[in-house]
C-alpha cells in the first residue's frame, strides 16, 4: 500500500469554504466523516491517528479532501501501487487517513476526512511493460482491515476488533471522532481519554467519557490489520 499525500496536500488548500472531494467528478456522492481527534504530543516520534472512511456500496473514491482546524496537521491515505493511478485501482470503497501533527502550540488539533465516491464500473488495466521473473511477485493485498465504530457514552465504553481464525495481527489503531457542523473545542476533546491494549489477535480500547459526549456523537473507532488469511 502507498501512502498518498501530495494529493491531500493539494485538495486542502482554501477553496472559498467548499471542499474539493467531487471536483472534476460528473457523478458523485459526497461522504463525511466526524472530526477526528490528532494526538498533541510534542515529543519525536510523533504520534499518528488512522481513520478509515468508506463509499457506499456500489461505489468507487474518485476523491479526497480534508478540513483542518491547525495548518500544522499532515494527513494523507494509503493508495494501492498499481497504473493508471484511477479509483478502482489507487483507491478501493474505503480509505485509511494518517495525520500527525507537526507544529509545535497544539489546541486540539483535529481533521475532517471527506470522500467523492463514484459508481463502481471495474478497475482499471493497462499493458505489461515487462515480463515479470517468474521468482519475483507483483504487489497484491496481502493484509485486510478489521475496523468497528462504537458510539460514546458518558462514563467507560470498550471496542474490540480481532483478526479471524487463520489470520494474524500486524497492527492496529484507534481514533475518537465527533460528528458536529464545528470543530469540537478543547474541553471536549479532552474529556475522551482512551487506552489501547493488543492480546493475541485482538485489540481492545477502552474510552473513559465526559458529560460532553451526551450532546453530541461522539465515536470511537478501532482497528486491526491483519495478514496470513486465506
Amino acid at each position: 500500500m502507498l501512502l498518498v499525500a501530495g494529493v491531500l496536500a493539494a485538495l486542502s488548500a482554501p477553496s472559498a469554504g467548499a471542499t474539493n472531494e467531487c471536483r472534476g467528478l460528473p457523478i458523485c456522492v459526497r461522504v463525511v466523516g466526524p472530526w477526528v481527534v490528532v494526538p498533541a504530543g510534542l515529543k519525536a516520534p510523533r504520534a499518528p491517528v488512522n481513520f478509515q472512511l468508506s463509499c457506499p456500496k456500489g461505489y468507487l473514491i474518485g476523491g479526497l479532501d480534508t478540513e483542518l482546524t491547525d495548518r500544522a496537521i499532515d494527513v494523507e491515505f494509503g493508495g494501492k501501487i498499481g497504473s493508471p493511478v484511477n479509483p478502482g485501482v489507487t483507491t478501493s470503497r474505503a480509505a485509511v487517513f494518517r495525520a500527525s501533527y507537526t507544529g509545535s502550540s497544539p489546541r486540539g488539533p483535529t481533521f475532517r476526512p471527506h470522500l467523492g465516491c463514484v459508481p463502481s464500473s471495474g478497475g482499471g488495466g493497462g499493458p505489461v511493460p515487462f515480463r515479470r521473473p517468474e521468482a519475483l511477485f507483483p504487489p497484491g493485498q496481502p493484509t485486510v482491515l478489521r475496523v468497528r465504530n462504537v458510539r460514546l457514552r458518558a462514563g467507560v465504553v470498550r471496542a474490540l476488533a480481532s483478526c479471524g481464525k487463520s489470520e494474524r495481527l500486524i497492527s492496529s489503531w484507534h481514533a475518537v471522532g465527533f460528528y458536529s457542523a464545528a470543530p469540537p473545542d478543547q474541553s471536549s476533546i479532552q474529556s475522551v481519554s482512551a487506552v489501547r491494549a493488543v492480546n493475541g489477535n485482538r485489540v481492545e480500547v477502552r474510552v473513559r467519557s465526559g458529560p460532553s459526549v451526551q450532546t453530541v456523537r461522539a465515536i470511537v473507532q478501532v482497528g486491526a490489520v491483519c495478514g496470513g488469511g486465506s
